[in-house]
């Protein structure tokens, strides 16, 4: 399918498509016009880098991790990439934590800014 077309079906734009490209995310196999013309796996691996993305993960870590997707969007256990996948679970977590304390003290600040109304 051309590009646009592969827009389309992922909702992501073309600009976007070219750049997980470019960063060997996504492959394409060339017509003789230039056009980019991509398989039909094309559409599931966007939507893998697209969850992935989602998940924090950075752009070199889900070109590690995309080899180890299957179909369905499990992933085998592809050597040292579990190991990477957990550390970026610690990393969330923690975020977690901070934005939970984050919450905590502006809810604080405003109950106490609304009790000397």
């Amino acid at each position: 399918m051309l590009i646009g077309l592969l827009a389309k079906r992922t909702g992501t734009s073309e600009r976007l498509l070219r750049y997980y490209e470019n960063v060997g995310l996504l492959a394409s196999n060339r017509r003789a016009n230039g056009y980019r013309e991509y398989d039909d796996d094309a559409e599931r691996t966007v939507g893998q880098i697209r969850a992935l993305l989602a998940a924090g993960l950075s752009t070199g870590l889900i070109r590690q991790v995309l080899p180890c997707a299957r179909a369905d969007g499990s992933l085998r256990p592809c050597p040292g990439v579990l190991d990477k996948l957990r550390t970026q679970l610690a990393h969330l977590d923690r975020r977690a934590d901070e934005l939970a304390r984050a919450r905590l003290i502006l809810r604080q600040a405003i109950a106490a800014a609304e009790h000397e109304e």
